[in-house]
């Protein structure tokens, strides 16, 4: 059953929403070449608990650790290890926080140093896929027709679209109806409705679309060994139409990244 929220909660949610964005940016300027995940995680777990939140990912599910991070061809749930980051590696990071009641729930995949063209193009598109599925929550459609705008996008640059992992409703609880996959077909699912909140985020991998869980019990890796990305943003639908509740400004800025890519989904300017 998909839980709608109100227009308070929304904003809760958002306020939610917008601490993983600044740890997001926080770490952007962290990771870097020579650092490890470890210490990554240690210093989210700092800065998300300094802003009055609790870290999401830890302790749900037995999870260990504040952030995921997934290196190179891990998808994602990678655990943080001691293993420093290299010159020529991308790394998703999945962040939650809990505050005010409601979880936030984004990632974002980074670029390590000098990374291969073919993974930029990958890193890419998956993003702008993240944007084609957004723009197709509204009323009137239904979740596979989010899913078929992602599906479509990537699989036209021959990527692999990950149908074993899949994005979520939010709120309350981590993971709520409806599940949202990155496949799937125009006028199937669940139908949208008025302030329904999910969390949609492509996972495509260069290769293989199959992937396997390691023996640590949470990693998800390629089956052929490339690399994967992700990218999550929390969506709502307000008046009818997509409203993003988080933000990728805070990294874009520690980034030097210029973009409008957020601005048809939002019916207010950020204010950061």
């Amino acid at each position: 059953m998909i839980i709608v929220k109100t227009a308070e909660e929304i904003e809760l949610m958002r306020q939610s929403a917008l601490i993983v964005s600044k740890t997001l940016g926080m770490l952007a300027k962290e990771t870097k070449e020579g650092v490890t995940t470890n210490h990554l995680d240690a210093i989210a777990e700092e800065f998300i608990r300094d802003h009055g939140a609790l870290p999401g990912f830890k302790g749900l599910y037995d999870c260990p650790s504040t952030l995921l991070c997934s290196v190179n061809e891990a998808v994602v749930h990678g655990l943080p290890t001691d293993i420093p980051l290299q010159d020529g590696d991308i790394v998703s990071i999945d962040c939650g926080s809990f505050m005010n009641g409601f979880y936030g729930d984004h990632a974002y995949t980074f670029e390590i140093g000098n990374v291969a063209e073919e993974t930029k193009k990958l890193i890419q598109i998956t993003k702008e896929s993240l944007y084609k599925g957004i723009e197709q929550l509204k009323i009137g459609n239904r979740v596979g027709d989010v899913g078929f705008a992602i599906q479509q996008f990537t699989e036209a640059e021959g990527y692999g679209v990950v149908r074993e992992l899949v994005g979520h409703g939010l709120g309350r609880k981590m993971h709520e109806d409806p599940e949202m996959p990155n496949y799937g077909k125009r006028g199937r699912g669940k139908k949208f409705i008025e302030g329904m909140v999910v969390a949609i985020e492509p996972m495509i991998n260069l290769g293989t679309h199959k992937v396997k869980q390691l023996s640590d019990g949470w990693t998800i890796v390629t089956q052929d060994g490339k690399p994967s990305v992700h990218f999550e943003h929390d969506v709502a639908i307000v008046d009818g139409k997509p409203e993003i509740l988080s933000t990728f400004a805070y990294v874009h800025e520690a980034l030097g990244i210029v973009t409008k890519e957020e601005e048809p989904f939002r019916q207010n300017a950020l204010v950061l």
